[in-house]
């Protein structure tokens, strides 16, 4: 069903995606990683386009065009429907937050509130939502004016004061007055919807507005970074601290390719890279939030290993699994649930967990500063980092079927020592910088003489190997080489000649276990254009980031994956890791203020 140009509305508890004719086709409840209440994303029915199963759909009769967008600066979508004789609706979609009695308001609730714009506009509301995956009906029952929706798993309830017949009987009727439809909790309202949908609005857009203005944003690009820091917001479970890498499951990273997987979940290796978009943001209390998420699965580690990946409660049981009732986006299944990444060995995550913890140590506007309490917990990372720099991994491309010695992983192992070094040397800890320090330099030597090849006149993927993978752009951004030294401009041109296809980059080209990828992972892109400028090539990357910026959706936002010659977006959607490299290189290619002016 459809395609990607959806539109995100959520509150940090829950979320949905929005299609361009104003259904609701993906949300889980009660939060993002759970059965999905709303599933027609992944359900293909070119034969029955009236089948609404797993659906909010607010029908327009004779619809003859569309126009979407969110509201400035907030995370209201407002979708605007007109029939053939110049008829018009309007639907403002969102999810409430705002603060009150001294917390923040944040329910298992969405808000659809419908205006009619023009003329006598009919209408019809199917309210369809699915539990288990797609396989059931809730059981239904209904009041004066509401309706239930019950599953094992889930009971809600709709209250609204449009016609409660209307709904249950999915019946066309001329819309001629304002309609409110709040959907969340099995609970009484204490108020008339249209009202409580009003003060809802008020208060969720003013709330928006707050949280925009205290951004911190570069003088260029300022539209595409508000919204992908919303995005960013949007994707945080506020509970944990959580931040998924994207809120769906299973939609293929390249048409029938297979690569189908479930996302929404929160991955250790995008922590730096999260963090440092929302430390350039100033969006301190979030990032203190994730920071402690990440803290606390380093806690409860009972002295095991890392795992790549964690759901958003902190717990690592991601057994993967398919499901046999939802045919998948565009047809192109399987489904997954779960993710098998969960069990690989990924080397890298330690450095990951440090690099993000280090903020901690010197970011005076925190209110919980790292300690030496903190640190000593940090060391145990390092050293199972210093003891696996030099072992196979699956790398951070979780390959299934394959391993080998990671180039990424063995830097990153070698970041968890220099950071502890730098930290150490931060809290006066002489002992443990002269300690961190050296294991950091033996590292450092052994992947110099293992990781360059002199033939490319480059850093390569694995030791003793000679492909490359666009992980290899980020050896300045990690500090492992300078911006000057030759090495890191020979490995960007080497990953020039190599990775990039059009003007996007691949994470790699050789075949793997699903065969040669056909699509470009978006944040390899970004990383490219960093690169380019910290090579001193600003136009090239400022060029190259305009395309980039041209290829979000209508609504301003990114999925995992792009398709080099239709620019077709793929991959779960919307990517984090997308929006944060947009974000990063945002800021580091834009005029500074005084400069714009």
């Amino acid at each position: 069903m459809g395609t990607l140009d959806l539109g995100l509305i959520g509150n940090c508890s829950i979320s949905a995606l929005v299609d361009q004719a104003g259904r609701i086709v993906w949300s889980c409840m009660p939060r993002f990683d759970s059965d999905p209440v709303f599933c027609g994303l992944l359900r293909n029915t070119p034969d029955n386009p009236g089948d609404n199963h797993g659906t909010f759909t607010l029908e327009l009769q004779n619809l003859a065009r569309v126009e979407q967008q969110y509201l400035r600066n907030t995370a209201i979508l407002v979708t605007t429907l007109y029939d053939q004789a110049g008829s018009a609706v309007e639907i403002t979609d969102f999810a409430p937050r705002f603060h009150q009695f001294g917390r923040t308001f944040h329910p298992m609730m969405i808000v659809r509130r419908v205006r009619r714009l023009a003329g006598s506009p009919v209408i019809r509301i199917c309210l369809e939502p699915a539990h288990d995956y797609g396989a059931g009906i809730p059981a239904v029952t209904f009041g004066s004016n509401h309706i239930r929706y019950v599953s094992p798993q889930l009971a809600l309830r709709l209250t609204t004061d449009a016609s409660i017949t209307a709904v249950l009987e999915q019946l066309s009727f001329v819309l001629d007055r304002d309609i409110t439809l709040v959907l969340g909790p099995d609970e009484t309202m204490t108020e008339a919807p249209g009202e409580a949908g009003q003060r809802f609005f008020s208060a969720t857009r003013n709330y928006w507005h707050e949280w925009v203005r205290s951004l911190g944003i570069p003088f260029e690009w300022q539209q595409a970074v508000i919204r992908a820091a919303i995005t960013i917001k949007l994707s945080t479970f506020a509970d944990t601290g959580a931040i998924v890498a994207a809120m769906t499951t299973s939609i293929p990273e390249a048409a029938n390719s297979g690569r189908n997987w479930d996302y929404r979940y929160c991955w250790l290796r995008d922590g730096y890279f999260v963090v440092e978009a929302l430390n350039r943001l100033s969006v301190t209390r979030t990032m203190e939030h994730y920071l402690h998420y990440i803290v606390n699965i380093v806690a409860n580690m009972g002295g095991g290993h890392l795992q790549p990946v964690y759901r958003i409660n902190g717990h690592g049981d991601l057994a993967e699994s398919t499901v046999p009732d939802l045919s998948g986006y565009q047809g192109m299944g399987p489904v997954r649930i779960g993710n098998a990444a969960y069990y690989q060995i990924q080397n890298d995550v330690y450095g990951a967990t440090i690099l993000a913890a280090t903020h901690m140590f010197f970011d005076e506007r925190l209110d919980h500063p790292g300690n030496e309490s903190l640190f000593h917990q940090l060391e145990a990372l390092g050293e199972i980092a210093r003891r696996v720099y030099n072992r196979p991994d699956a790398g951070l491309w979780e390959l299934r079927n394959t391993a080998r010695i990671h180039t990424f992983s063995s830097v990153m192992c070698w970041v968890a020592c220099d950071r502890l070094a730098r930290i150490a040397t931060r809290l006066g800890l002489h002992e443990r910088v002269l300690y961190w320090r050296g294991h950091a330099d033996v590292i450092h030597q052994t992947i110099c003489e293992n990781a360059w090849d002199a033939s490319q006149q480059s850093f390569v993927e694995s030791f003793g190997g000679q492909e490359l993978d666009a992980s290899l752009l980020l050896l300045h951004e990690l500090k492992f080489l300078a911006h000057d030294d030759p090495r890191f401009a020979g490995t960007v041109a080497a990953v020039e000649r190599h990775l990039r296809k059009g003007d996007f980059i691949f994470r790699y080209i050789q075949k793997d276990d699903f065969g040669e990828p056909q699509t470009a992972f978006l944040v390899c892109t970004f990383w490219y254009i960093d690169a380019l400028a910290a090579l001193g090539r600003h136009d090239e990357a400022r060029a190259l980031f305009e395309t980039m910026l041209a290829c979000r959706n209508p609504l301003g936002l990114l999925s995992e994956d792009i398709e080099p010659t239709s620019r077709t977006l793929w991959g779960n959607f919307p990517q984090t890791y997308s929006m944060v490299g947009l974000i990063n290189s945002a800021m580091r290619l834009s005029k500074d203020w005084e400069e714009g002016f």
